[in-house]
């Protein structure tokens, strides 16, 4: 898909910092920027509230305007304005999400998708982390190279078969694989422990 009129004309509007340019960028890409971080936030596992998602967009819509919209004078018009923005706001939620040490949740994510977790401090996520890399020491080889990659790296799939030379197909397969044994090593720590 091409470049409407419609958005050609935004961004042109935008770029010569037109009266209410930005405003009208913002109210026409708010809800792709905020769909892009949640799921980035649910592929990667990671839980996340609502300040948080509203923090992340912030920091989308801050990196689009940064360097006198430098993201935004690099487009080309090769795609859609949209598939464009989907591309950019998800490698900064992923930086983010690395930068500010959010990890995966090792537990089932399926309740924890609509949760807000407005307890969780930064030190807290630093010693989630901690025990994610704990964890990830009972992997080994291939299997916890391509959960570190994807999990505390933020790697696409293509990025870690270039990386490993494993099949970019059986990526997701080796994640899933890995997060159930990571859940039950988890299950079993908390069990002993009790």
């Amino acid at each position: 898909m091409s470049l409407s009129d419609f958005d050609r004309q935004l961004l042109q509007r935008c770029l010569s910092r037109q009266p209410r340019a930005w405003e009208d960028f913002v109210d026409r890409f708010l809800g792709l920027v905020v769909h892009v971080v949640h799921h980035t936030t649910r592929v990667r596992s990671v839980a996340v509230s609502p300040q948080d998602v509203e923090d992340l967009a912030s920091e989308v819509f801050m990196a689009i305007l940064a360097n006198d919209y430098g993201v935004l004078r690099r487009f080309r018009g090769h795609s859609s304005l949209a598939t464009y923005l989907t591309v950019i706001s998800r490698r900064v939620v992923v930086r983010e999400l690395l930068k500010r040490r959010i990890v995966p949740n090792l537990s089932d994510t399926s309740e924890m998708q609509d949760v807000a977790d407005d307890a969780t401090s930064p030190e807290e996520r630093f010693s989630n982390r901690e025990e994610v890399e704990r964890l990830l020491d009972e992997l080994h080889g291939e299997e916890a190279d391509i959960v570190r990659l994807y999990h505390l790296e933020g790697k696409s799939y293509h990025e870690i078969s270039s990386q490993t030379g494993v099949p970019e197909n059986s990526i997701g397969p080796t994640l899933s694989r890995a997060r159930a044994k990571l859940r039950r090593q988890a299950a079993n720590a908390a069990a002993s422990s009790n």
